[in-house]
Formats: C-alpha cells, sequence, structure tokens
C-alpha cells in the first residue's frame, strides 16, 4: 500500500512538471501568456521553424528595460482628496524671474608666482648682520642679510690681482706704442705689448662676472674697484617689494646654496585654484568674473578674475585647473585657506524658473508633474542654470503652468505603481 502512494505521487508530480513546460503552438497562446506576467527569451517560430516577430505589446515592454520612458505623453495620475491629503502635496506656478547663471567650485588659495620670492645665496657663507625682521614690509632693493663667505674674499682678491695686471698691462702698451710711434721702438715689442693688454682685460672680465655671480651689482664692482679693499662680506638685497613671510636668518649661522634664508611675499594680490569638470570647460574664459568666499569671513565676498585656464586635462579626475588672480582686500586672505569660488557665465537677465524641488530624474530625461484640473501629468524638461534653489527651464513649460513642488516623489511612484497595474511595465 505504502509502495502505491509513492508511486502516484511521483506519477502526479511529472504531469504536473509536464504541464508547466508545455510550449504555446500559436500566436494567440503567446500574447494571452505574455499577459500573464510570462517574459519569453526568445521569439516563437512559425511552423516552417523561421523566427516570427514579437506581438507590439510585447516589443514595447522589452524597450523599457533598455532606458526608454516607460510613459506616454498625455498619461496622467488621478487622486482622490484623501490622497491629495496624505502625499501633502504643493504646487508652485512656473514663472519669469532675473537669474544670473554661476558655476560654484571648490578652491585653494595661494602665493602669485609672480608677487613671491626666496632670498638664498650660491655660495657657502656665514651670516654677519641681519637687517630685517618676520613681518616687516620690505621694498625692492632694501638690504636684508650681510654674508661673510670665502668664495666672496677669493673673488675680491682675483678682481684685484686682475686689474692690476691689466692696468700695467696697459700703460706697458702704451709706451710700447708711443715709442713704435717715434720710431725708436720695434713692432715686435708692441705686438707683444697689445696681447697682453687683451689677456690681461680678457681676465679682468672674467673677475668681474664672477663677482656679479656672486651678487655684486656694477654699482658695487665699481666702488670695489676705487677702494681696493679685500672684504669677504656680500650684502643680499630684496629681489621684490614685499611682506617677510619666513626667516631662517640666525645672526652667526652657516648657510649653503641650499639653504632659504629669507622669503618675500606680496599679499596684496593672490591666486585661488579651482578644479573644474570637462563638462563646465566651455562656461569658462579668460576675464570671467568670479566671486570668493572662505569659512574665516562668512558672507564677506572678495571678487576677482580668471587669469589663467589649464591645457591639460587630469585624466585621473577628469577635471581642468583654473586660476584666479583676487586682490586681497584687507589681507585677509591667507594662502593655504579654502575658498569656496563662484564664476558668472552671464549677466542677469530674465528666465522662466521653477523651484529645484520641482525637478525630477526619470531614465535619461527630467520631468516635473504638472497640475491641471485636478490631475497630475508628468511633462518632460529641459533645465538650464540653476541659482538661489530655483532651475531655469529652457523648454517643456509654459509660464504660470503649476508644477508640483512638495510631494512629487510619491506621485512618481503612484505613476509607476499604475503603469504596473495595467501592465504596461514587467
Amino acid at each position: 500500500m505504502k509502495k502505491y502512494i509513492i508511486f502516484s505521487m511521483s506519477l502526479l508530480l511529472l504531469i504536473e512538471i509536464l504541464a508547466c513546460t508545455k510550449v504555446p503552438e500559436k500566436e494567440s497562446e503567446i500574447t494571452s501568456s505574455s499577459e500573464s506576467g510570462k517574459i519569453l527569451s526568445s521569439p516563437p517560430t512559425s511552423q516552417s521553424g523561421t523566427p516570427q516577430s514579437f506581438p507590439r505589446r510585447k516589443r514595447q515592454r522589452l524597450g523599457h528595460a533598455f532606458g526608454q520612458r516607460r510613459w506616454q505623453p498625455g498619461t496622467a495620475v488621478t487622486l482622490t482628496d484623501e490622497e491629495k491629503t496624505l502625499f501633502a502635496l504643493e504646487t508652485y506656478p512656473a514663472s519669469y524671474q532675473t537669474m544670473e547663471g554661476t558655476l560654484q567650485a571648490l578652491g585653494k588659495v595661494l602665493a602669485h608666482p609672480l608677487r613671491q620670492a626666496i632670498v638664498s645665496y650660491p655660495f657657502s657663507g656665514r651670516i654677519a648682520e641681519i637687517h630685517v625682521r618676520l613681518g616687516d614690509w620690505v621694498k625692492k632693493g632694501d638690504p636684508l642679510v650681510t654674508l661673510h663667505s670665502e668664495a666672496v674674499g677669493e673673488a675680491r682678491s682675483a678682481y684685484y690681482k686682475a686689474l692690476a695686471d691689466y692696468e700695467l698691462a696697459k700703460v706697458n702698451y702704451e709706451r710700447e706704442k708711443n715709442l713704435f710711434d717715434k720710431g725708436v721702438g720695434a713692432k715686435k715689442n708692441l705686438l707683444s705689448a697689445e696681447a697682453q693688454l687683451k689677456v690681461a682685460q680678457s681676465n679682468l672680465e672674467a673677475a668681474e662676472k664672477k663677482l656679479h655671480v656672486l651678487g655684486f651689482t656694477e654699482k658695487q664692482v665699481a666702488q670695489m674697484a676705487k677702494t681696493h679693499q679685500i672684504n669677504p662680506s656680500i650684502t643680499l638685497y630684496a629681489p621684490i617689494a614685499g611682506k617677510i613671510v619666513t626667516s631662517r636668518a640666525v645672526l652667526g649661522a652657516m648657510v649653503s646654496e641650499e639653504t632659504p634664508i629669507i622669503t618675500i611675499l606680496d599679499p596684496r594680490l593672490l591666486c585661488i585654484d579651482a578644479e573644474l569638470f570637462e563638462k563646465d570647460i566651455a562656461k569658462v574664459h579668460l576675464g570671467q568674473e568670479v566671486r570668493v568666499t572662505v569659512p574665516a569671513y562668512p558672507g564677506q565676498v572678495f571678487k576677482g578674475k580668471i587669469a589663467y585656464i589649464s591645457d591639460i586635462l587630469n585624466e585621473e579626475t577628469r577635471t581642468i585647473k583654473v586660476r584666479t588672480e583676487i586682490p586681497n582686500q584687507g589681507l585677509l586672505l591667507k594662502p593655504g585657506m579654502f575658498a569656496n569660488i563662484e564664476i558668472v557665465l552671464n549677466h542677469k537677465g530674465e528666465a522662466l524658473v521653477v523651484p529645484e524641488t520641482a525637478v525630477l530624474d526619470d531614465v535619461n530625461e527630467q520631468i516635473v508633474f504638472v497640475e491641471k484640473n485636478g490631475r497630475y501629468y508628468p511633462r518632460v524638461v529641459k533645465t538650464g542654470l540653476r541659482e538661489n534653489g530655483f532651475v531655469q527651464i529652457l523648454s517643456g513649460l509654459e509660464p504660470g503652468e503649476k508644477v508640483v513642488i512638495k510631494g512629487s516623489y510619491s506621485l512618481k511612484s503612484r505613476l509607476y505603481e499604475d503603469l504596473l497595474k495595467k501592465g504596461h511595465v514587467h
């Protein structure tokens, strides 16, 4: 008896499996099967075995899976009064407002590359005098520090020797030339004296150039030729006007060619570097107005202009560097600060706008819900500039049309719920 029961159950299970895997033979059966919620993985075949196309309704459903819109123009969502209260819907009429297009980005305040200088010395030396302190303002040419350097002493000595050799060679040449002109001197001696003069002149010029390399000016070299004092000291002067922002000068300390002794910065003009996304490159150009704010001074706006747009795109971040030059009002901005920049794309003008909360993403499009006669219609729109919580509508709406600004996500969910019930979407 037990064996008979097991055999009967196995037979019933086999019959049920065969019934579930039955392949429809007619197109009408395929359509019926599709409407009951089953998805076909391949098109039906004719009696000759050639593939046939899906029914029109089936093709439409498969198209939804490839990012196409899932509703048709004219589709509306109808709600009861109770549902409207539950969704807490609010509307706003599309209207014209004054709008200024801007592009926002995060940047960093930097010292202007042409308004800073590092003062160092190309040879080793010892700091003998310090003429400025940290925070002092200096003018171009003001003395900063005085060094004692062995290289300076040797260069001065070589210069005086070359100068003496030149003066001697010059006197000798003039004497031989005078004798030759009177007919009592040999031409050979004149040529020899002329050659010695040229050699001495060349050595003197080389010694002068060495002094210039060490940091001496033409005026200082000329003064040196008058005094004939062998002094190993040299004074370093400010190459630009600005403020002493760093100083490693310590009296008696040794410095080398790798030691940055003093840094001068002119903080009256700074730069702000920001990274813009690739899609925004076409929106910016040189000379464009930029507004800058920093967390240290909330509410205070600093104005500048774009001075440089990089020619190289960062392949990793897909961004490009944009540099803004900005006058530092009150010297409030400091290099190293983070800053929020706002690039002005156009001057203020009238634009059709709605609140940003009205615009929803739908597949590859943007939509709003338009309220008309108590019903809510999804509408595809194209958007433009954004400012102060409003977005510009380029197409898709007319002035005065009411759009849903609160509860629109609930409407979108209800829209697709209704489509599912009607069998338009799987």
